[in-house]
């Protein structure tokens, strides 16, 4: 791990296996309850298996970087931290990176490749939105009722700590603030242009194969390729890890 400062904000970075300049570089971007250490070791055989090096960092308010600056999220946060990203792998001094992003970091890799379209070798998304959908919202309800009810709470301080409260608030009350019923970002998908994965399981409970559809249709890639999960829920590589690890290093190599 490693501490990188940027704009007074301490970001918490792992890159687990020694950078190689000659390879390119996966960079892997959390959910809204991730961090780091939620990834486990999928990272890891991933980048042994494509010969890749591997960057994941804690956003802001996530595991061991710097907590919330702010109590409030507008409805552009996701946007910002697209911007945010592309400032990290700029202070880190990466190019040629591939990104894998889970949730909302997969809706960060949508923008961040439609912001600088230029920038990205390809990019790999799970769960990702693009718009809000019903089942969003039910999924959402579900977990606050959860983290109520159940240890969820418990399992999250173990990474969030003290954070652990502003992570879940700012994560449900934002999406269900009614500022941000009609959040969508279709438009900027015309601006991807880097081959993209878009994996979806299709018993995600935050959504529906029509924020894959949607992905497909207004990307401008000539390779936007769509990899549906039969049974699966909204972490795929969790749930079938074997599954995602051999389709995504088969879309690796085929990169050219």
């Amino acid at each position: 791990m490693q501490k990188l400062l940027l704009d007074s904000v301490t970001y918490n970075v792992a890159i687990p296996l020694p950078l190689d300049s000659h390879k390119q570089t996966l960079v892997f971007l959390h959910d809204s309850l991730g961090c780091v250490e939620l990834w486990r070791d999928f990272p890891i055989q991933l980048a042994q298996r494509t010969n890749c090096n591997v960057v994941i960092y804690d956003r802001q308010g996530y595991g061991k970087s710097d907590p919330f600056t702010n109590a409030h999220r507008d409805r552009d946060y996701l946007a910002k931290e697209a911007h945010i990203l592309n400032t990290i792998l700029k202070a880190l001094k990466l190019t040629s990176c591939i990104l894998f992003g889970h949730s909302d970091g997969g809706s960060i890799a949508l923008l961040a490749a439609s912001f600088y379209s230029t920038t990205f070798k390809a990019i790999i998304t799970e769960g990702a939105h693009v718009f809000v959908e019903n089942e969003t919202l039910q999924g959402i309800l579900t977990a606050k009722e959860a983290y109520k009810t159940t240890n969820l709470k418990q399992k999250l301080e173990r990474y969030h700590g003290t954070k652990t409260e502003a992570v879940f608030t700012l994560w449900t009350e934002t999406w269900l603030s009614k500022e941000f019923q009609d959040w969508d970002i279709t438009k900027e998908l015309k601006h991807i242009q880097c081959p993209s994965l878009i994996i979806q399981g299709d018993q995600d409970e935050y959504g529906t194969n029509k924020q894959v559809e949607t992905i497909i249709d207004y990307s401008s890639s000539k390779h936007a390729e769509a990899y549906i999960l039969p049974n699966i829920g909204h972490s795929p590589h969790k749930e079938c890890p074997n599954l995602v690890l051999e389709k995504v290093s088969e879309f690796i190599a085929n990169l050219q």
